[in-house]
């Protein structure tokens, strides 16, 4: 599905997808030499951990087994032409020799063990830098994407896409790619020497593989089933979780703990049963993979232990192949687990590259016009607008406001106020007509070169963590102190900031958690006052502030919208009638306009709102 849809985190994805690979490439190249380097450390760690057993072989055919001949009493035969072949050695030689072959050992270990260490590191650094350019990316986009996107797809769902999605990738670049061509190197290097040791030992072990391979696919299908199965269970859970958890206060407030309670657990079981399923796989799979192995080993010492009595194999030989077999099987084991870390990251890459290939509906125009030098003010021509291409919100809408006028826009709930501030501002694009500004189309601007020329105090203000300071300085972040203090006592929020322990310096909780919605509403003021916009866009402004505090902010307020552009929207008509201008909403359309006293003279929609207002207050 689509950005509309919810069904991504059902996306099981394939182990391999050229396609989805094509595009990660192009994250891999600015890491390439690390890569690569990588890759050769791995290719020479693979190569050298395969010395170990041949050096065990020759320690035992050249350096202890004809010892153990030359002490056997005198008279006796070698048990082995192979053996008897090898040239007579004292036990001095022996001894000095199989020194040698222990430092040889111990010096490959150690040598391997460094190349390893930067390997991983040089490996991981690569993976850190990558999904850091990932997350930017990613990042960036969310940056660029028009608000309808994030009216289609949860938060929750979003976040997931820069964090368990990109540690997916991470795990990609870190243990599978790289890790993968040193289980391959290991698994035909191991086949190789094994066939030069002895081919007829080595098709014997190889007699089980089949079976290994058999297991194997069957649990890369069950296990991959079960991991689809345990996402959407997550995502299921992490849904719930953070409803429940920014819901609190309705949750508290009818009582819903224990219903929450057990459904939180009725989601937790299916989680749970899902996570079990997955480790009956693995317990199943593992043991399985060892019992094949055992079974191989077992062949081994049986034709190998035939092969040395019948004088055709060197016990040396025989011990490296056991060592071999042993080694064999690992790989495969792990490339089984490697296996579900790119089927993972598929689902996951093809999840991301939908969010960066997501169609920005409000696009930025190819040459941006600019505003001529005179301001004309703000005209609607025939605009309508659509949320869902279903309903119209606005029809055929048409007004001007001329520069520095003030009006208001009342209207029942639902009648398209909030929408038309949302268009001006250009959060979505409208489906016919035009809205200008200053005779240009809006569609025309930047956006960005629009929204510094609007300040917009809304309804539901949304506060960042950080400082009061910070909040206020928003949109201005060079600001002084002063001009800030100043913003602040115009509509006399400055008493109450000074009341907090560290004044401007004050934290702000997460959405301004600890600050009442009154409190949130002054300091939207503050900082629409700071930016000092051309035009100021207030939508139910003072709907959360108290009739007092409200008096307060009336006195500076239209004294500040005095030769400002300014649209006010409110239920309280009381606020608004010292406006220039009234527009009346209905249904969408625009069914009145004129000042306070003209239109109560109409007798029409806004006399009715008005006596509504009126005796409801009374």
């Amino acid at each position: 599905m689509n950005g509309d849809g919810h069904l991504d985190d059902e996306i099981t994805g394939k182990a391999y997808d050229a396609r989805l690979v094509r595009r990660l490439l192009r994250y891999l190249r600015p890491q390439g030499s690390r890569i690569v380097a990588a890759v050769v450390l791995l290719l020479v760690v693979s190569v050298m951990d395969l010395a170990g057993p041949l050096i065990t072989k020759v320690a035992i055919d050249r350096y202890i087994r004809p010892v153990v001949h030359v002490t056997e009493s005198t008279g006796a035969q070698s048990s082995s032409s192979l053996e008897a072949a090898l040239p007579p050695i004292t036990k001095e030689k022996a001894i000095h020799g199989l020194g040698l072959m222990v430092l040889l050992f111990v010096g490959i270990s150690l040598a391997s063990g460094v190349l390893r260490f930067w390997e991983t590191f040089i490996t991981n650094l690569a993976g850190q830098y990558i999904i850091y350019d990932l997350r930017k990316e990613i990042f960036h986009k969310f940056q660029i994407l028009s608000i309808p996107y994030f009216d289609r797809n949860p938060v929750g769902r979003l976040m997931t896409r820069i964090t368990s999605d990109v540690q997916a990738l991470y795990e990609l670049f870190t243990q599978g790619v790289v890790a993968i061509v040193g289980d391959v190197v290991t698994l035909v290097g191991i086949m190789v020497i094994m066939l030069v040791l002895n081919w007829k030992l080595a098709l014997a072990t190889f007699v089980v593989l089949p079976l290994v391979v058999w297991a194997t696919f069957l649990f890369k299908m069950r296990v991959r089933d079960s991991f689809r199965e345990i996402r959407q269970r997550v995502a299921q859970l992490s849904a719930f979780l953070q409803e429940r958890v920014v819901g609190m206060k309705v949750v508290k407030l009818f009582n819903r703990e224990k219903l929450s309670q057990q459904d939180f657990g009725a989601i937790g079981s299916r989680l749970l049963e899902a996570n079990l399923r997955s480790v009956r796989y693995f317990a199943v799979f593992f043991p399985g993979i060892e019992l094949l192995s055992s079974i191989a080993l077992a062949m081994i010492l049986w034709v190998g232990g035939g092969l040395i009595l019948r004088d055709a194999m060197t016990l040396g030989a025989l011990v490296a192949f056991i060592q071999y077999a042993e080694r064999f099987y690992r790989p495969i084991r792990d490339l089984a687990e490697k296996y579900n870390i790119l089927q993972q990251a598929m689902a996951s890459s093809e999840r991301i590259f939908r969010v960066l290939d997501e169609t920005v509906s409000v696009p930025m125009p190819t040459k941006p016009a600019a505003l001529p030098g005179a301001p004309s003010g703000i005209e609607f021509r025939h605009v309508t607008f659509s949320y869902n291409y279903d309903i119209n919100v606005l029809t055929d809408v048409t007004f001007r406001i001329t520069e520095g006028e003030r009006v208001a826009i009342v209207g029942a709930t639902g009648a398209g106020k909030t929408t038309l501030m949302n268009l001006l501002i250009r959060f979505y694009d409208i489906q016919h007509g035009q809205i200008l500004l200053d005779g240009v189309d809006i569609r025309e601007l930047d956006p960005a070169v629009l929204r510094q020329q609007v300040g917009l105090v809304p309804q539901d203000v949304f506060l960042f963590a950080g400082t009061i300071e910070e909040n206020l300085k928003l949109g201005v972040p060079d600001a002084s102190s002063e001009k800030v203090i100043a913003a602040a006592k115009q509509v006399y929020v400055d008493p109450f900031i000074r009341r907090l322990p560290q004044g401007y310096q004050e934290p702000v909780m997460e959405r301004g958690a600890t600050l009442s919605a009154g409190e949130r509403q002054l300091i939207s003021f503050a900082r629409a006052l700071l930016f000092n916009p051309r035009i100021l866009v207030l939508d139910e402004a003072t709907s959360s502030v108290d009739t007092h505090t409200e008096s307060l902010i009336q006195k500076a307020l239209w004294k500040l919208l005095e030769g400002r552009t300014s649209l006010i929207i409110a239920h309280r008509l009381s606020t608004i009638q010292r406006a220039d201008r009234i527009l009346v909403f209905h249904h969408g359309r625009l069914r009145e306009e004129g000042t306070h006293e003209e239109l109560l003279a109409r007798k029409g929609l806004y006399h009715m709102l008005y006596q509504l207002q009126y005796q409801h207050a009374a």
